[in-house]
């Protein structure tokens, strides 16, 4: 009887192991299956925009809706599709890595918007986001000519259409915001309009369909008058009234950071390392300093670093001309592969994004077949500012920053992950991303780039004293992603003001009151932003076990070629891709 149970034993596990193939298959179309219907009845339905982004133009007509109506049914949806998709447990001993991996990414994107709408609820603080919407669903359309001057316009007007709604939906919502979020979306608002009233027409100046420019004329004339209006209701109605808090808690931060992420370390053991990276940087930068100038604190030297920078007006011209000694380092030292020759298109960045960005890399989605061009949009200063604001705001564009920026942006940082997007490994790779990797891998290359021999004199830099300055412009930007990390943390669990974070900058991030203004505005918003510093050491601990792991085979091409080959989930997913591991990522 033993020996029967035995033979029937040994059946059942033949035949578990000759269906197994089946099975994974299986699961595997199942999930494909759930998650096209999650971006297409979700993802995109509720952010299109996003979807125009993405290259899925079928939604260009369509305008983010931020009706309470709306915002419970997205809510809803989110849901199901979690349950839906926690459904589909693979058995991770056989299940392929890619779309177990790609499941987890899902379900993190799920649980981050819900954590976003249920808990942090920026739609009921954030009256920023409501304008500039209405101006990201214009721009989306104008920037590049991805169909004929009409078609976009036809699908403009429709946007235009429902943006009075979207700003209707704002005074209904927005209930005690803080003060900050407030005063940011006044300081934004003029260039908005002004974006409607100039640019708007001028990029669709080609249009040939005469009903549809008159049409156009006056749904856009109805937009620009509907955010003079918000504009007057944010300053006489809503800012007495914002006295609200923009701290979202040391509970809803470290859920964001493991949703969005993957990672759970806990907050207190974040806080001591960035500290202990912050002064090793500060180190760096002073024993340089000190090189430079030693009768000088380097405080002055950062003075003096930033006074050296480009006239304003010559400014998109000095990030023109690093592309060429960078591509060309980084072709003749094997820094990693360079798929494509083509330049981004460097310009002015949009005004709806002035407020509280320096730089950006804007490139087209990984969808988007008919207009491909990348831009690297530069924020010039204000043409209010006084020659005391526009000198205190150049120093951010000093010769070393220059450099750094132009990595991080460009080669071979944001541009690079872009040239590299078609080689990720499923769709979902293509959607979603994480920002410690995308913001880690930008980061991570401004030092890489100098530690490889960029910035030496001929290659860079041309002499010892430039080549020394332009180190200290990658520690000044390192500082600064430094205080990001601490301050993102401290601001939003109750440890730092406002204004304490404004002296943090200055003081601990070696940055200009100017500068500590606008990256203090942003961390209001954007808690997390600890991210490109948390990426950076991630990536920089994986380099390092890699090494380990491959010893004499290590190449550095061949790990940067490998890393951007996997698309931009979190450093965890690529940890266990390139080192067949679950080692921890920091």
């Amino acid at each position: 009887m033993k020996k029967l149970f035995a033979l029937l034993g040994i059946g059942v596990c033949m035949s578990t192991a000759i269906a197994a193939p089946a099975a994974a298959e299986d699961w595997k179309q199942k999930f494909e299956k759930v998650t096209d219907e999650y971006f297409d009845q979700v993802y995109f339905h509720y952010g299109p925009t996003n979807g125009t982004l993405t290259g899925y133009h079928q939604y260009d007509a369509q305008l983010d809706d931020y009706s309470r109506k709306n915002i419970d049914a997205e809510i809803a949806a989110l849901k199901e599709f979690e349950k839906r998709i926690e459904a589909i447990h693979p058995d991770d001993a056989a299940a392929d890595f890619v779309p177990r991996s790609d499941r987890q990414m899902v379900l993190g994107t799920i649980r981050s918007q819900l954590l976003t709408l249920e808990t942090i609820r920026p739609w009921e603080k954030d009256a920023d986001g409501y304008s500039s919407v209405c101006a990201s669903g214009a721009f989306v359309l104008m920037e590049r000519k991805f169909a004929s001057a009409d078609e976009r316009l036809r699908s403009l007007v429709a946007r235009e259409k429902q943006m009075p709604a979207v700003l209707a939906n704002a005074r209904v919502n927005l209930k005690n915001p803080p003060r900050i979020y407030t005063e940011i979306a006044i300081e934004q608002l003029p260039g908005i309009i002004s974006f409607f009233e100039k640019d708007v027409p001028l990029a669709f100046a080609d249009a040939q369909d005469a009903a549809l420019k008159a049409e156009f004329a006056q749904t856009n004339a109805a937009v620009i008058a509907g955010l003079k209006s918000y504009l007057e209701w944010l300053k006489a109605d809503l800012l007495p009234r914002s006295n609200g808090d923009f701290r979202i808690g040391a509970n809803a931060f470290q859920k964001k950071l493991a949703y969005d992420e993957m990672a759970d370390t806990p907050l207190e053991k974040l806080v001591e390392i960035g500290w202990a990276d912050l002064k090793k940087n500060q180190a760096h930068f002073n024993a340089i300093a000190k090189e430079l100038e030693p009768a000088k604190d380097p405080r002055e030297v950062v003075e003096q670093l930033g006074a050296n920078h480009p006239a304003p007006d010559h400014l998109l011209d000095a990030f023109r001309a690093t592309f060429d000694s960078l591509a060309s380092f980084i072709r003749d030292h094997r820094i990693v592969t360079i798929p494509s020759d083509a330049r981004p298109i460097v310009e002015e960045t949009p005004p709806f994004m002035r407020a509280t960005t320096f730089a950006s890399m804007d490139t087209p989605g990984p969808f988007e077949t008919h207009a491909t061009e990348a831009y690297f949009n530069v924020t010039l200063p204000d043409p209010g500012m006084t020659p005391e604001q526009v000198e205190g705001y150049m120093h951010s564009f000093n010769i070393g920053t220059v450099i750094s920026t132009a990595v991080h942006e460009a080669y071979p940082g944001h541009y690079f992950q872009f040239l590299f997007l078609p080689r990720a490994p499923s769709k979902v790779r293509k959607l979603l991303s994480a920002n410690t990797n995308v913001e880690g891998w930008a980061h991570y290359t401004e030092q890489m780039m100098l530690d490889e021999g960029y910035g030496q004199p001929g290659a860079g830099a041309k002499d010892e004293r430039e080549s020394k300055l332009l180190r200290l412009g990658q520690l000044q930007d390192a500082l600064l992603r430094n205080a990001r990390f601490l301050v993102g943390i401290q601001m939003h669990t109750g440890t730092m003001s406002f204004d304490d974070a404004v002296a943090f900058f200055q003081k601990e991030g070696y940055q200009s009151k100017e500068t500590a203004e606008v990256e203090t505005k942003r961390g209001t918003g954007d808690p997390t932003y600890l991210y490109y510093t948390l990426g950076k050491l991630e990536i920089m601990k994986l380099r390092e076990d890699l090494k380990k792991k491959q010893g004499a085979a290590f190449s550095l091409e061949k790990f940067h070629n490998e890393f951007l080959g996997q698309g931009s989930p979190p450093i965890k997913i690529v940890r266990q891709a390139m080192l067949g591991d679950d080692s921890p990522a920091l």
